[in-house]
């Protein structure tokens, strides 16, 4: 604001201020007098009010004498009239006083007025009624004397009430006197007031404007002297010529001040960020270095400690003991002696453990000083600050790192130790994972290397049982004394053999119970690898891409070595069972080319098959057995062939052989399936020992090839149970030839309705839906063509006690818009069921706490509205009978674990379409 605008503004307000003041002082005034005048008027209204009381007490008491004193004939009307007239009268006033009038002395005479009014008046009425009826008759002395000590009592308090009324009204006239001497008053105060502040204001206005003067120049000069980090402001928050000069200068003092302050940002951020970088690479120098977690734990804790500048760390790491979950210390930096620390906390116990329990950071920055002592050899004192960090890899606490220092961590080192810990957990669980394959395939060997010494023990038992029978047959003539002799070996003979099938049955029960185990967790970590490989949402990188495809091949793998050890472990025990059927070798060749011509494409090898013309079209034999031999032989055959060809020649010839030791050679007509490659070739002496289970031909740690050398060991043993064997003959740097001979004809094997576990649920579907009818292929065309929709709002209820399966499970059937309930046991099942009669299809384990699968099933179908619901089962206990178990039970139909995510959707498409047809 301008300074003439400014002192004229001043002037103006002053006067408008002063008249703005008496204004509202004369409105005090005229208010305080109308205010006053309506009390006044109240008050004479009560005077008179009071008046009448008084009159009518009177001219009631006056006219009952009169009319009780003449004793001449009957009652004068006109004077009864006036009584009934003042009584009313005397009433309707006695009310309206007690309305206006409040005071509590007031009141009390008036209910006092009111009760004698009515006690006088009842009185009263007696006496004319008497009169009335008896004229000449006289009243008592006594009830004369009490009318009239009434009447005196009532004319008493209308004079004590009208007295009051009075002393109101001079009370009032004497309170408004003041008023209006205050209200005078105060007009002359508010006027004196206004002139000083007037006054005051002026003064203000002229010193204000000197000083803002006296700041811009002093700014000024203080600007000059100045650096561009911290300049001095113009203080002028007034309006004018002087505030637009302060706001000029003050906007280039902030922009200089704001392009200091960004250019050491820039260069302060610059290195953070180097030194960031610097540090996140030397720690990931140490990975590749690491071979298990305890190492991996040493290297860190020395390395990370230092470098954010602390002076004390422990590394525990998580332990799953039964049922409870440990937190172990692996490691620490210049810690005290393991036996004055702790070693192990539960999951929630303490920081560390609430920590891991919570999966948050903990960071304390006021810490007690007996909370910990860090000592030198100078000393020893208490940190400053306490870092907790959780490790986390998908959702899981793996381990927790506490890091206690002097100092207050910097953000820069909260930040390198954040980025750190987000890497930690997933090179944690890549080493965990490895010792895991590790253990697993050294007790998968040991556990092969077990079975094979009971097999060659059996072997030579019943070897020995074979000499000691001929033995005995050669001397049973020779002497009767030997039968004891005899019938001890016998018995001996059967305890062992009855010992060899008690450890077949625990063999039996063991693999069960391995599949189970090991198929459990691969089911939740095949089903999620292959939910996130399909990047459903789009927000994986190819990076992030590759990386799960590779856990999901990795997972397969894996699969397939647990499937292999399984097939051997039956076959050797003799557990594996045959389907003899007629078998089209024209689809047995289709069959292997649409497999393998794809890697042939890719490894640009040429890959052919040739077929004799006098084969017949179709022979006796296990197709599936076929062709995981066929698979088997050319997948070896593809890996072992950088360059040149694969061929399958099927052909028919007549071979020489001996079915039994000790048997002679003869010729019999054969079949040939001969793998020929290009390939590496196999040394002689090693031919024979790549049959033998986990044997290859280069068998180091370092070779080039990988696999389990299960893949030819399971092939003989399936050769030999189709009634043929496997041949090889092979040259270093020529290639090699594996021939598989089968006979003609029916196998001499037991022929049973069963196939495997893995390809049960795939029959079911073909079973139940696939076949020639019309209505069937129409409902199959049907299902396909919905597809989704069967499966979308569908309620689905997930029976099982292993959270990662319902975790896993639950993610994949969201994602097809299904609502999903979930039970942990049997009994579990039967009460959410209760809850939810609308549910359309349950997903039931087998191998539960509490009530397991089967009877869960039973009792589900026992509950008339879930006669016919569909029960898909599942379990990762894959073993022979396994789906008839399941089927018996009351189960719609079965599917092993891990779980195939295309055909768990197919089986449960086909049932809810069923149920809603």
């Amino acid at each position: 604001m301008r300074f003439r605008t400014k002192l004229y503004t001043s002037i103006g307000s002053l006067l408008l201020f002063i008249t703005i003041i008496v204004i509202i002082l004369m409105n005090m005034l005229e208010q305080s007098t109308v205010k006053m005048n309506v009390v006044i008027n109240d008050l004479n209204e009560r005077i008179e009010i009071a008046s009448t009381i008084k009159d009518e007490t009177a001219i009631t008491s006056k006219v009952l004498n009169t009319i009780l004193n003449d004793r001449e004939g009957e009652i004068n009307s006109d004077l009864l009239n006036a009584w009934g007239n003042s009584n009313s009268n005397l009433q309707v006033a006695i009310d309206s006083l007690k309305r206006r009038d409040t005071q509590v002395k007031s009141q009390e005479l008036i209910g006092k007025l009111k009760i004698l009014h009515e006690s006088y008046r009842n009185m009263g009425q007696q006496a004319l009624m008497e009169r009335k009826i008896n004229p000449n008759a006289e009243l008592t002395p006594a009830f004369l004397n009490d009318i009239e000590l009434y009447s005196q009592r009532m004319v008493q308090i209308a004079e004590l009430l009208h007295g009051l009324q009075e002393q109101g009204m001079k009370n009032e006239l004497l309170r408004s006197k003041d008023t209006y001497t205050w209200a005078v008053e105060n007009i002359y105060i508010y006027l004196v007031i206004g002139l000083i502040i007037g006054i005051g204001f002026a003064i203000w206005i002229i010193k204000s404007t000197s000083n803002n003067l006296n700041k811009v120049t002093d700014v000024m000069k203080q600007a000059a002297a100045s650096d561009f980090d911290t300049l001095p402001r113009i203080d002028i928050t007034s309006k004018g010529e002087l505030g637009e000069i302060a706001v000029g200068f003050n906007k280039m003092a902030q922009a200089l001040e704001k392009h200091s302050r960004i250019e050491k940002q820039v260069k302060e951020e610059a290195e953070e960020l180097s030194w960031l970088n610097t540090k996140i690479a030397e720690i990931a120098t140490l990975y590749p270095e690491v071979e298990n977690v305890q190492m991996l734990a040493d290297m860190l804790i020395r390395k990370l400690v230092p470098m954010v500048g602390a002076s004390y760390g422990v590394f525990y790491l998580k332990e799953i003991n039964k049922i409870d979950q440990y937190l172990t210390r692996m490691s620490s930096f210049a810690s005290k002696a393991l036996d004055q620390e702790r070693k192990q906390f539960r999951l929630g116990e303490g920081l560390i453990g609430q920590c891991a329990l919570s999966k948050r950071s903990i960071h304390i920055n006021q810490v007690p000083d007996d909370y910990l002592k860090i000592g030198s050899g100078l000393g020893e004192a208490s940190p400053k600050t306490i870092m907790i960090l959780p490790v986390i890899f998908e959702d899981l606490v793996l381990a927790v790192i506490e890091i206690a220092s002097f100092e207050t961590l910097t953000p820069l080192q909260i930040k390198l130790l954040e980025e750190v810990n987000n890497n930690l957990g997933i090179k944690i669980n890549s080493i965990i994972n490895h010792m895991k394959v590790e253990k697993l395939l050294q007790e998968s060997q040991a556990l092969t290397e077990e079975l094979q010494a009971q097999s060659e023990e059996l072997q030579m038992q019943q070897e020995e049982l074979r000499t000691t029978n001929e033995k005995l047959e050669e001397q049973y003539e020779a002497s009767k004394q030997r039968n004891f002799e005899i019938q001890e070996v016998s018995a001996a003979l059967e305890e062992k053999a009855q010992q060899l099938l008690l450890s077949s049955k625990y063999k039996s029960e063991f693999l069960s119970n391995m599949s189970h185990e090991l198929r459990t967790p691969l089911n939740s970590l095949l089903i999620l690898a292959q939910i996130l490989s399909e990047n459903g949402e789009g927000n994986l990188t190819p990076k992030q891409q590759e990386y799960i495809k590779t856990i999901y091949s990795s997972g397969n793998d894996l699969l397939n070595l647990i499937n292999d050890i399984l097939d051997l472990a039956k076959v050797e025990s003799g557990k594996l069972d045959v389907i003899s059927k007629e078998v089209d070798l024209n689809e047995v060749s289709d069959f292997i080319y649409s497999q393998f011509s794809p890697i042939a494409n890719q490894k640009k090898v040429h890959f052919t098959i040739e077929m004799g013309s006098e084969l017949p079209k179709t022979f006796l034999t296990d197709e599936q057995r076929l062709q995981q031999i066929l698979k088997n032989l050319l997948s070896n055959a593809f890996k072992f062939t950088e360059s040149g060809s694969v061929t399958l020649q099927i052909s028919k010839v007549m071979k020489s052989f001996t079915r039994n030791i000790g048997e002679e050679h003869h010729f019999e007509q054969m079949f040939a399936f001969s793998v020929m490659d290009t390939g590496i070739g196999i040394e002689k002496e090693k031919q024979e020992s790549i049959f033998e289970a986990f044997k290859q031909a280069d068998g180091t740690t370092s070779r080039k090839y990988g696999g389990t050398g299960l893949g030819l060991s399971i092939s003989r043993e399936l050769a030999s149970l189709l009634g043929g064997f496997i041949e090889v003959s092979s040259e270093i740097g020529k290639g090699s030839t594996f021939t598989l001979f089968l006979p003609y004809g029916q196998i001499n094997s037991k022929i049973v309705q069963l196939s495997t576990a893995r390809t049960e649920a795939a029959v079911s579907l073909e079973a139940n839906y696939l076949v020639n009818s019309n209505d069937q292929v129409l409902k199959k065309e049907s299902i396909i063509k919905h597809g989704k929709s069967i499966l979308k709002n569908k309620k689905i209820l997930i029976v099982d006690d292993d959270i990662r399966n319902v975790y896993a499970l639950t993610i994949a059937l969201e994602n097809h818009d299904m609502e999903i309930l979930v039970a942990e046991n049997g009994r579990e099942a039967l009460e959410v069921l209760k809850d939810h009669p609308n549910t359309d299809l349950i997903l039931m384990d087998i191998m539960m706490p509490e009530m397991d699968g089967f009877e869960a099933i039973q009792h589900i179908r026992k509950i008339s509205i879930f006669e016919t619901i569909p029960i898909i089962a599942l379990t990762a206990k894959a073993m022979k009978h396994s789906r008839e178990e399941c089927l018996e039970a009351g189960a719609t139909d079965y599917i092993s674990k891990p779980i195939n995510l295309d055909q768990l959707f197919s089986l449960m498409q086909v049932w809810l379409f069923t149920k809603e047809g």
